[in-house]
């Protein structure tokens, strides 16, 4: 017999509660006394060695305990970006680490059931933290909270008496060998974990998919094929495959049939090589253990094996298994999207023909509602939330309009688990349509008036907030107006961007700031990252410069990862004539159908986005030909327009919006808004400092800040140099100021004059 000595980490939760983890196997248990803890640990592993001649491999020949200090910013997530607090915090990990019986080092972290090898014990600080800060980085507030009440915790070790000569399912395979590369890379599912069973708002059921989980397993154990589930996102795949895997593994342990099953992200199979050939090696001895165990690999993106490796799909990883798959050697099971599983054939041809399909269809009206009505019961049984019929009905209309590009059931059971952890944040017992909306607009930033079709659209209002925001451009006002008018009674087309428009006219005069008045309206009321995603296409003159903007092999480009993390937003493409030609070409799929592929197969959505191009392509012109200050000559900027810009592009445009030379009284009018904004500003408002302003004051700096080739734009840089440094010169020389109101003038220059409130 040999003996396996487990590290034990242990916590004392309170006086009579410790919590004991299994370093290395993913185990966890409580119990009143440390004693008792090992006891419990001890029985569950011996019964599992003798029903399933399986255990635990951990081979830390002296482990020790060090806690990891990280300083994390924490940050709220969702689809539509990062949202990181204003605070640092400092948190502490356990991590349990030595050499192992092959002589390199292991270092665990239990709390995140993460570990990582290295080979020299120097490397140890370094990579301790950054593999911390890794993990720490994705957790939520709450998450980092409840590691900053963990008591610290003591480490002790449990002996486990096993027979390393014992054959493993009467095969012939030494179980000495103990799956070096499979316990490395991938982890046994479905999980064996002795934990305390906790709720979870996301039940691992595939309500509807009976069929296709059928297929799959006849598919796996039948004909012993590889198999991939392929649906658009949404349609279930990955519930699919965990029903799949976990019938099968039932079946095979009452039949005495011994499958493994193994669940591996393609990017640790290089993630820890370093020399070349490494991970080939890495790939048979994989290959080699699953057969021994015999296992099933369960590859989470299929597509993803074709990117890492060599330098292209021909050199990669896939390619690599391609004959192993084709030989019988490995067996596999994954999911892709339709999109994926076409890149995958274009640029490895014979990898995906390995596999066999399932294809998951769109689920039809009624069983994706019963499906929500499955997850409401779930919820209320053992969450004790109550998720009613209309929020219900709410939620598939929402999901149904804004997220068309997704398939249901999993964008509703998605956001339905989004609004049970809120509630239950909350501590609320019921989910209604008032906070079925109020998700919503969290997510998106859409307002209320476009998510309730009870609200009526204050027309006299939407126009009185465009005239207060962009001044002197009644045709721009006119036509985002009738933009809102459109998307609120849901006539723009759900599979094209919600408009596409070209901002034309001078510079200075508004475009960049409708833009912004457009995104504040539309997506402004819920997300904390700024709904304007503004890229300056005068960094893209030239050809080679598009895979910076679209992307390009392995590396999504610019645009892709700003719409990826905000997908409601309004994208504004600054001086849009700058660009190279072959810019534009590549856009013409973003306009007309809202998507942007790239070589794999992954997808960008631009579908809940309001795309502006902006351009000053006919203003340098427009006294020659006619113009007359205040007048607009749509016919001449649209012959401008068409020179550089291709018809088929042209064609993808939903409208040109002119905006015309600002005159006196517009220069007037954006003078005492900005006069407005500057009496906002911190150093005032915290000393309770008003500030006046004279009609003599705004009209100096009016006729000042307006350059007739510039339009408005040297007016900002008037007000700082001419008003905002004698204010900061006063409020120096007067430190305890406060509560005061200042009278600022202009006689030559401008004077400044306190007064008492």
């Amino acid at each position: 017999m040999n003996i396996i000595n487990y590290p034990l980490l242990y916590f004392q939760m309170k006086e009579d509660a410790l919590l004991g983890i299994l370093i290395g196997a993913g185990i966890e248990a409580m119990a009143g006394d440390l004693r008792s803890l090992k006891a419990t640990l001890l029985d569950y592993l011996q019964k599992r060695y003798k029903k399933y001649d399986d255990y635990p491999i951990v081979d830390l020949k002296e482990p020790r305990l060090r806690m990891v200090e990280v300083g994390i910013r924490p940050a709220y997530r969702d689809k539509s970006g990062s949202y990181p607090m204003s605070h640092t915090l400092q948190v502490r990990i356990p991590a349990v680490y030595g050499q192992s019986e092959q002589g390199h080092y292991e270092c665990y972290l239990p709390l995140a059931n993460e570990s990582f090898y290295y080979y020299d014990p120097r490397q140890f600080e370094h990579l301790v933290q950054h593999a911390a800060l890794s993990l720490l980085t994705y957790y939520s507030p709450e998450q980092l909270h409840r590691l900053l009440r963990r008591p610290r915790p003591h480490l002790d070790t449990l002996s486990l008496k096993v027979n390393f000569k014992r054959n493993l399912y009467g095969g012939g395979f030494d179980f000495e060998r103990k799956f070096e590369v499979l316990n490395r890379l991938a982890e046994a599912f479905p999980p064996k974990k002795n934990v305390l069973r906790s709720s979870t708002a996301m039940p691992e059921a595939a309500w509807e998919r009976e069929g296709e989980v059928r297929e799959v397993v006849e598919k796996l154990l039948g004909a012993r094929s590889n198999v991939l589930v392929v649906g658009r996102a949404g349609t279930g795949k990955s519930a699919v495959l965990r029903q799949a895997i976990k019938k099968i593994t039932s079946q095979s342990r009452r039949q005495h049939l011994d499958f493994t099953f193994w669940r591996i992200l393609p990017q640790r199979i290089t993630a820890s090589t370093k020399y070349l050939g490494e991970w080939e090696e890495l790939c048979e001895k994989l290959a080699e253990e699953l057969q021994a165990a015999n296992g099933i690999l369960w590859v989470e993106n299929v597509a993803q094996l074709l990117q890492i490796g060599g330098e292209g799909p021909e050199d990669s990883v896939g390619a690599f298994l391609r004959p192993l798959l084709q030989r019988g050697m490995l067996q596999i099971v994954g999911e892709a999207s339709p999109q994926e599983i076409e890149s995958m054939r274009r640029l490895l041809p014979g990898f995906a023909e390995n596999f066999q399909v399932v294809l998951l269809e769109e689920m039809e009206e009624k069983k994706a509602q019963a499906v929500l009505r499955e997850f409401a019961a779930y919820a209320g049984k053992n969450l004790r939330i109550h998720i009613t019929e209309p929020a219900l009905q709410l939620a598939y209309q929402l999901l149904l309009r804004h997220y068309p590009y997704e398939g249901f059931p999993g964008k509703g059971i998605r956001f339905l688990g989004h609004c049970i952890s809120e509630a239950m944040q909350r501590k609320e017992a019921e989910v209604g349509p008032r906070e079925t909306v109020a998700q919503f607009a969290r997510q998106t930033g859409l307002p209320e008036l476009f998510l309730r079709d009870d609200l009526l659209l204050d027309v006299a209002g939407l126009y009185q907030y465009f005239n207060s925001r962009i001044i002197g451009q009644p045709a721009a006002t006119e036509k985002l107006a009738a933009l809102v008018k459109i998307y609120k009674a849901g006539l723009n087309n759900p599979y094209k961007p919600i408009s596409t428009l070209i901002f034309a006219g001078p510079t200075g005069v508004g475009k960049t700031a409708s833009a912004k008045a457009l995104a504040d309206y539309f997506f402004g009321k819920g997300q904390r990252k700024s709904p304007l995603i503004r890229i300056d296409m005068s960094e893209f003159q030239y050809p080679g410069q598009i895979v910076r903007l679209i992307g390009s092999g392995r590396e999504p480009g610019q645009l892709a990862k700003e719409i990826r993390e905000r997908p409601f937003a309004v994208l504004l493409l600054d001086e849009a004539e700058k660009a190279d030609p072959s810019i534009f070409d590549a856009l013409l799929g973003v306009l007309d159908e809202g998507l942007l592929l790239d070589a794999y197969g992954r997808e960008a959505n631009f579908r809940n986005t309001i795309i502006i191009m902006t351009t000053n392509l006919g203003a340098g012109g427009r006294k020659s030909i006619g113009f007359q200050q205040g007048e607009e000559d749509e016919s001449a900027y649209l012959s401008a327009i068409n020179h550089p810009f291709r018809p088929e592009f042209i064609n993808r445009i939903d409208s040109i919006v002119v905006f015309r030379p600002l005159g006196a009284d517009d220069m007037r009018k954006i003078t005492l808004k900005e006069l407005e904004a500057l009496k906002q500003r911190e150093g005032l408002t915290k000393r309770g400092i008003e500030a006046a302003f004279t009609d003599r004051l705004a009209s100096h700096l009016a006729g000042t800040g307006f350059d007739e080739r510039y339009g408005a734009r040297p007016l900002q840089r008037s007000i700082e140099q001419q008003l905002v440094i004698p204010i900061a010169n006063w409020l120096l020389a007067n430190p305890k100021a406060s509560n005061c109101r200042l009278v600022l003038d202009y006689d030559g220059k401008v004077t400044i004059t306190s007064e008492k409130l």
